[in-house]
């Protein structure tokens, strides 16, 4: 009886090992730092709580940002979306993410909410998967500066140095494909069906190619749109995000009593979250905070310092948003508008 069963359950080991793996690695990079935590008791009595009020702050920003840049993708689409409620679909999106497939999860979430508000199928998956580019090549670009730093003086790790390369060889792959099918519309239109119709195939789903056709023209005249000027709106916001975000880590550097240098800051911050991105766990948990007080500590911030603002900044850019994210969640899922 248990014997059809077993292809099943192989199945499934199969479709967590790399997870569990990556889990473990995230692991392997965080315990070493928990050591650390008692002497961080001692730096949290001394800490300045105007700083952790302007890191708070800071975050808050964070997120009004990623309000505008939602505002100003649905903008493209000649469609209104206001920036509180952008806010809300990315709360609720990144606390879907968390628990049901990280980036394949939260980008469902997003096209599900934007097309109750009257944004077409190309809009939606504009907005599902361009601030996550966008945020992504930012990242990328400051950890190409700060991995270029931490080379001269000699402080990256053999396995952060090997995942990175991996990495940048995907994106610049990635990117390498963005711009060929910019000037080849027929053949990235013919690619796509053909991608579409095995991967319907592999999963015994119907394939409509009309539909495939009807979204990449579309999402060609975004890009024209873009190109035309349509950039600086999205590009501001995602600047927008990723500043507020730096400042909100530089800001419980400060309330720590640690002043941190503009080179330091940044390369702790920028190589952790790409790596973060691209390992696939979700939200980088684990792999993020262990990177980033490897970094750290590796360029002479005291390891209670380090640990302690940490955390700290996850509960308030990870955390805190999550718990938030779960009721706006369930409040976008049952509220359509289109019944009002």
């Amino acid at each position: 009886l248990s014997t059809p069963a077993l292809p099943q359950r192989r199945s499934r080991v199969r479709q967590y090992l790399p997870t569990l793996i990556l889990l473990g690695l995230a692991v392997h990079l965080l315990l070493p730092q928990l050591t650390t935590l008692e002497h961080s008791l001692q730096v949290i009595k001394e800490m300045a709580w105007w700083a952790v009020a302007l890191a708070v702050l800071a975050q808050l920003l964070c997120y009004v940002s990623n309000g505008y840049l939602i505002r100003s993708l649905a903008a493209l689409t000649k469609r209104r979306l206001s920036i509180p409620l952008g806010m809300a679909i990315t709360l609720g999106a990144a606390s879907v993410g968390l628990v049901a497939g990280g980036v394949v999860g939260s980008t469902a979430a997003i096209l599900h909410w934007t097309r109750k508000h009257n944004i077409g199928r190309t809009g939606a998956l504009v907005i599902g998967w361009l601030p996550a580019t966008l945020n992504t090549t930012l990242l990328l670009i400051i950890s190409i500066a700060s991995l270029i730093n931490l080379l001269i003086l000699g402080d990256l790790t053999p396995m952060q140095l090997t995942i990175f390369r991996v990495a940048l060889a995907l994106l610049v792959a990635a990117g390498g494909l963005i711009l060929w099918g910019a000037r080849h519309q027929p053949a990235l239109i013919m690619l796509a069906k053909t991608l579409a119709a095995r991967w319907a195939a592999l999963r015994k789903r119907p394939y409509n190619p009309a539909v495939i056709q009807e979204t990449i023209t579309r999402l060609y005249t975004i890009w024209a749109n873009l190109r035309a000027g349509g950039w600086r709106a999205p590009l501001a916001g995602a600047l927008f995000i990723v500043t507020f975000d730096i400042l909100t880590l530089y800001f419980l550097f400060i309330a720590a009593g640690y002043v941190i240098t503009f080179e330091t800051l940044l390369a702790g911050y920028g190589l952790a979250l790409f790596l973060g991105k691209v390992t696939l766990l979700p939200n980088g948990i684990g792999v993020v905070e262990g990177t980033m007080a490897a970094l750290y500590s590796s360029l002479g911030v005291p390891k209670a310092v380090a640990v302690l603002v940490i955390l700290a900044y996850r509960i308030l850019s990870l955390w805190i948003p999550t718990v938030i994210g779960f009721p706006i969640a369930a409040i976008l899922q049952h509220i359509d508008p289109r019944t009002k």
